[in-house]
């Protein structure tokens, strides 16, 4: 088959696809043709010469690429598998490259085929394409190595994917490009160029390259190009490099225990005595900080393994001298760019944070020659206060962050130098703070606001005192016992810091301008710097909510600050934090200051939905959304396309809010991080309860004695003793609905500020309804009760009754036996009167006194029977008094008596009459 036959049968394919079977348009042709000499030309100059022109018109013409992908990839990727004319297969990868290559003067619409996106799918798709270009990479012409590398480079841009997968599945795919960064330069900085792409996402292609000694060849590709003074080549190997080291703590060991850290750290060194910084220079510092921060931050899985890793790495980085660098870098080069100062500052922080080895290194280091010699703390505080960039204040704000979590001995170190100057040091520039002890330093920048009446300084400086005293008690201890002299000392006497730091809150929301408005935007970030310090300041510290207190006005600002429309949402929700710090963590008895009369002027002058309200507009704005809280935003990594942008860092735009809602500072978002948010979140929780406990059971002392419980003149003692208790019955009455009454507007208040737990019934609409229905419901209750002991004294009758059924049966029992022996008796005097007839009769036998045998049987049978009735009739007698007795108790149980003994004594036999049965 010929190879216009196969491009024939391609054209056809590809058309019906894209729409261009019947295309006759004069690229198509011209592309045609050309093809066609290529595949069929009997001379090869004419042969060179198509292949020429083709690459000519694909790189120029839009159409002209449409039509090479419908037709020409089978024509020269036959030329790339004969490999019969060198120049020839030049000529064809130079084609491909154009093929693949987006016109730039092109001006196409949205919804147009893009010919360069559609010839690289088509390549990837070509089988045994991506397996052809590797094998290309051993050829020993020059420009046939160099093309092919851009050629994937191309490829890779359009289709990372397919290529990706297609280069893992080839024998020694990831090899033969290793092996391309030890070829000439121009090849070599191709292949870097390739790999750098290659292995932004592959995670096994990183792997494969690691163990392939790609540590080795890009130091030492950095060493040949002059390391941070290099140039681009520079930047693509950082770049390559921080691709096999992010996220991978794998490749982080094998690095430090093959390579180590000296090479990196080396690339960090500043050369000459004179330096400057050019973009590329910038652009490669930043890099290579980038680098030490991935390994600062270990992998991005949480796990035992990863933190070992990054504790490791910091041990060691510190041991190579690495924070020497960075000092120089972020504190003694202040000619250096804001962006390297800052990523350093940033390296800084990483480096310490949770290192106890570290903290210590940098609390012990000294910057500075000669008598100017101080610690580096000193000179990073010094950094803060002076700064002009937001964005270097905040970076350095986060080394001191670093240096404070859970570090109470460096905490304590740094307060232990709080003393405050007399005014005349304090009245000093910063230019000529340099003997400034670290204390002294942080309050002149605390006190500058009293004579010329920046904030701004005074904001920054209580930024770092709030890290100072986080979670410390004696640190806050410590600073509640300084006091500040005022700027006219003859007219005032010293006040306490913490009231200064009121007193500037008031002084950053009164600042206004001639519209009657904030002077600056840059103003709303001051307010919520001071409350974020009182909030820290106050939490679980009750002597400092006493201190706060004291001053009656305090509390009166606090409240206006938190109904005032104009503040920001931020600090309208932290001064509400603030007030609840005042009501929960309060331990004063005084009446007035107390945590009952801070919820009571809560609830009179801005009530208490509306104070939980604010907190819940807090946790619904952007610092504390749900997606801030989690956790920061990783860092973008830097790559050639957004080099240049990255090295012209900017301050946060001071007129662009977050969003329309909302006008607090974007600067916020990076102070208030997720670990504070998170701290604010659980603090408002306990607030809520706390003041809903507060509310619901108000206090009970009694401060005035009623009149009516003293004793009326002539009354007796037990009529007022039953005065009294009806009095105390009816307080008592009062209170448990008034308690009621609370519990139930609390709770339903705590809801309604959308901090409460979720109602599963709905309430009453008004107050009344609520009231009446508590009332309904206690009297259900006393009727429960009620009922309960009803039954319980009913169940015991009845067991009464039933013990009274069985003594009335043994009775019965008894009265029977009785009857039993009577009637027995009665038959044996009957038996005994017929024996004596039965001898009169018969005749008497002689000298038988029969009379006289009679009458004394009769006589001892009327004897034995008199005794026997006698006791009869006792027993009778006390049976019947019983049966009296219980009938008289069951009357009054209520049962019916009659019907108990109904039957008794049915059964029994009459018995005969005595007097019936004797004769006279």
């Amino acid at each position: 088959m010929k190879k216009m036959d196969l491009v024939s049968g391609y054209k056809g394919v590809v058309g019906l696809v894209f729409g261009n079977e019947n295309s006759s348009s004069n690229e198509d042709s011209y592309v045609e043709r050309l093809l066609d000499c290529i595949s069929n030309g009997k001379l090869a100059e004419d042969r060179r010469n198509a292949m020429a022109e083709l690459q000519s018109v694909v790189a120029e013409s839009h159409a002209a690429q449409l039509a090479f992908g419908e037709m020409g990839f089978p024509v020269l990727l036959a030329v790339l598998r004969e490999r019969e004319d060198v120049e020839m297969v030049r000529g064809a990868l130079e084609t491909l490259v154009s093929a693949l290559t987006p016109i730039a003067h092109a001006k196409l619409h949205a919804n147009e085929v893009q010919p360069a996106l559609m010839n690289a799918d088509l390549l990837s798709r070509e089988g045994q394409s991506i397996s052809l270009l590797l094998s290309l990479l051993g050829e020993d012409d020059f420009y046939i190595r160099y093309y092919t590398l851009q050629l994937l480079t191309a490829l890779l841009t359009n289709s990372p994917n397919r290529l990706q997968e297609a280069i893992l599945t080839i024998p020694r795919g990831v090899t033969q490009l290793v092996d391309m960064l030890m070829d000439r330069e121009v090849i070599r900085n191709e292949a870097l160029l390739l790999l750098t792409y290659l292995t932004r996402e592959a995670e096994e292609i990183q792997k494969i390259l690691v163990f392939e000694g790609a540590f080795e060849k890009i130091f030492s590709i950095i060493k040949e190009e002059g390391g941070s003074e290099g140039g681009v080549v520079v930047q693509d190997c950082l770049e390559l490099l921080n691709n096999l080291l992010r996220n991978n703590s794998s490749n982080q060991v094998l690095l430090r225990e093959t390579i180590g850290f000296d090479s990196l750290i080396s690339i960090l060194k500043l050369r000459g005595t004179t330096y400057s910084f050019t973009q590329q220079k910038t652009i490669n510092l930043l890099s290579v900080l980038e680098t030490i921060s991935l390994l600062l931050n270990g992998d991005k899985e949480i796990d035992p393994a990863s933190n070992n890793n990054k504790s490791t790495n910091k041990t060691v980085l510190v041991q190579r001298k690495v924070l020497d660098h960075l000092l120089m870098l972020g504190v003694e080069s202040q000619w250096a760019p804001i962006s390297v100062r800052c990523l350093a500052f940033q390296c800084i922080g990483d480096l310490i944070s949770g290192h106890r080895q570290n903290l210590d290194a940098l609390a012990s280091k000294s910057l500075g020659e000669g008598p100017e010699v101080e610690p580096a703390l000193n000179s990073i505080l010094r950094i803060i206060l002076r700064t002009s960039s937001m964005q270097e204040f905040i970076a350095a704000d986060y080394i001191f962050k670093s240096f404070c979590e859970q570090n109470n001995d460096g905490q304590m170190m740094l307060a232990s130098t709080l003393i405050p100057q007399p005014m005349s040091i304090t009245n000093a520039r910063f230019e000529e703070d340099v003997n400034m002890s670290f204390g002294s330093m942080l309050l002149h920048g605390l006190a500058m606001s009293e004579h010329d009446g920046d904030l701004e300084t005074s904001s920054r400086a209580a930024s770092v005192l709030s890290h100072l005293m986080k979670d410390n008690t004696q640190c806050k201890e410590k600073v509640l016992q300084i006091k500040l002299e005022s700027s006219m000392p003859s007219l005032e006497s010293p006040e306490p810091l913490l009231h200064r730091m009121v007193k500037y809150l008031a002084l950053a929301s009164s600042k206004k301008g001639k519209d009657g408005k904030s002077t600056t935007p840059r103003s709303s970030y001051f307010q919520p710097i001071i409350l974020k310090l009182l909030v820290t300041w106050l939490y679980d510290c009750p002597n400092a909510v006493q201190s706060f207190l004291d001053s009656r006005p305090h509390l009166t600002y606090l409240i206006e600050l938190l109904s005032n429309s104009e503040s920001t949402v931020c600090a309208r929700g932290l001064a509400a934090v603030v007030l609840g710090e005042c009501v929960i963590y309060n331990k004063i008895i005084e009446s007035g200051k107390d945590a009952f009369a801070i919820v009571d002027s809560i609830s009179q002058k801005i009530g208490l939905t509306s104070y939980f309200l604010k907190l819940d507009e807090m946790q619904k704005s952007f610092l504390f959304s749900s997606s801030k809280s989690t956790q920061l935003q990783p860092r973008k990594p830097l790559t050639r396309s957004n080099a240049n942008s990255m090295t012209e860092m900017e301050d946060v735009d001071e007129n662009e809010s977050i969003d329309n809602h909302n006008d607090d500072h974007p600067m916020l978002a990076s102070l208030f991080d997720s670990q504070f948010v998170n701290f604010i979140k659980n603090l408002e929780g306990g607030i809520r309860d706390g003041i809903v406990q507060i509310y619901s059971h108000p206090k009970s002392n009694v401060s005035v004695v009623p009149a009516e419980l003293e004793q009326r003149k002539d009354e007796k003692d037990g009529d007022y003793i039953n005065r009294l208790r009806l009095f105390v019955e009816k307080q008592c009455s009062e209170i448990q609905d008034l308690l009621n009454r609370n519990a139930i507007l609390a709770e339903d208040l705590a809801n309604t500020g959308g901090g409460g737990s979720t109602q599963t019934e709905p309430r009453p609409n008004t107050s009344s309804e609520r009231v009446q229905i508590e009332t309904l419901r206690r009297d259900l209750q006393e009727a429960s009760q009620r009922l309960e002991m009803l039954k319980t004294e009913n169940t015991s009758i009845q067991s009464e009754v039933l013990s009274y059924k069985n003594l009335a049966e043994k009775m019965e029992t008894d009265l029977k036996s009785l009857s039993d022996a009577y009637n027995s008796l009665e038959q044996a005097n009957y038996s005994l009167d017929m024996e004596v007839r039965a001898l009169k009769s018969g005749g008497a036998k002689p000298g038988v006194n029969v009379e006289k045998i009679k009458a004394e049987a009769r006589a001892e049978a009327q004897k034995e029977s008199e005794g026997e009735l006698g006791d009869l009739l006792v027993c009778l007698g006390q049976e019947q008094s019983k049966v009296e007795k219980l009938c008289a108790r069951l009357l009054e149980l209520g049962e019916d008596v009659d019907v108990l003994l109904e039957g008794i004594g049915e059964d029994d036999t009459a018995l005969p009459d005595d007097d019936d049965e004797e004769e006279n």
